[in-house]
């Protein structure tokens, strides 16, 4: 099953090479793809140079955002899971939570940014505050629904045996909960890096949303298609970081 994949992989990219050169024909302003990637060979040759706050190597960009999807995406996680797992297990608290949570989740994250500005009085943080408001409900909303999802002879069985919460969350509800739990941060982490890029484009400072803007007025189209790839890459590796990670914890659980 791999290499037939793999073959339509190729074939699909080689597609798309062969549209972008046509394009660059047609269209003086376009570059091909032979001068973009001799720009990308240019650039990562010293993605990590400093000659001032407005020129760094978009290697400090990367870094930058990842840092704060990372603070977001954490932050998130901490105040959203143990939140998940109580209007998960307690139905008064999924009562008074839940009006909030169906109100507040269809907002899009950017428009909380005004609002980050305004408290924190600075871009990182309101940056940061973006991708904590777009990560939080999907982690309050899955860890809640695998948390529901446990059997109630489960449950009836800890009953009769009067454990304690701590026993319940430990040996039920966690492991019951986990899949639903990874499935939620998998769905936080794209968003996250489709939020933080179109975030930093409207904050500044260094990152690689504002990097893209920052090449855009200069006009400099080979960075912009660079940046796009790298922005393609990164949130691709991230997604393949978690399904490994989820992958991990299938198998201690199967082993356990």
């Amino acid at each position: 099953m791999g290499e037939p994949w793999n073959h339509r992989a190729i074939v699909d990219l080689g597609l798309l090479v062969l549209l972008w050169q046509i394009l660059s024909l047609n269209n003086s302003s376009f570059p091909s793809p032979a001068v973009t990637l001799a720009e990308a060979l240019r650039m990562f040759a010293d993605p990590f140079y400093r000659n001032g706050p407005n020129d760094q190597g978009i290697g400090w960009n990367i870094l930058a955002s990842l840092k704060r999807v990372a603070l977001g995406f954490g932050l998130a996680a901490a105040v959203g899971i143990p939140l998940g797992f109580l209007t998960g297990r307690f139905g008064f608290l999924a009562g008074m939570f839940n009006p909030i949570i169906s109100l507040l989740k269809p907002v899009s994250p950017l428009a909380w940014l005004p609002i980050g500005l305004l408290v924190f009085k600075s871009a990182d943080p309101a940056a940061i505050w973006s991708i904590f408001i777009c990560s939080i409900w999907p982690m309050i909303v899955n860890t809640a629904s695998g948390v529901r999802r446990v059997p109630q002879d489960y449950m009836n069985v800890a009953r009769v045996l009067q454990l304690s919460e701590w026993k319940i969350f430990t040996k039920i509800l966690l492991p019951s909960a986990l899949p639903h739990m990874l499935t939620g941060v998998r769905l936080v982490t794209g968003t996250a890096w489709l939020v933080i890029v179109a975030a930093e484009m409207l904050t500044g400072g260094v990152g690689i949303g504002f990097w893209v803007w920052d090449e855009w007025n200069k006009l400099n189209v080979p960075h912009i298609i660079i940046a796009i790839v790298v922005i393609g890459v990164g949130g691709l590796v991230l997604e393949l970081a978690l399904v490994t990670l989820a992958k991990a914890f299938t198998y201690d659980e199967a082993g356990t």
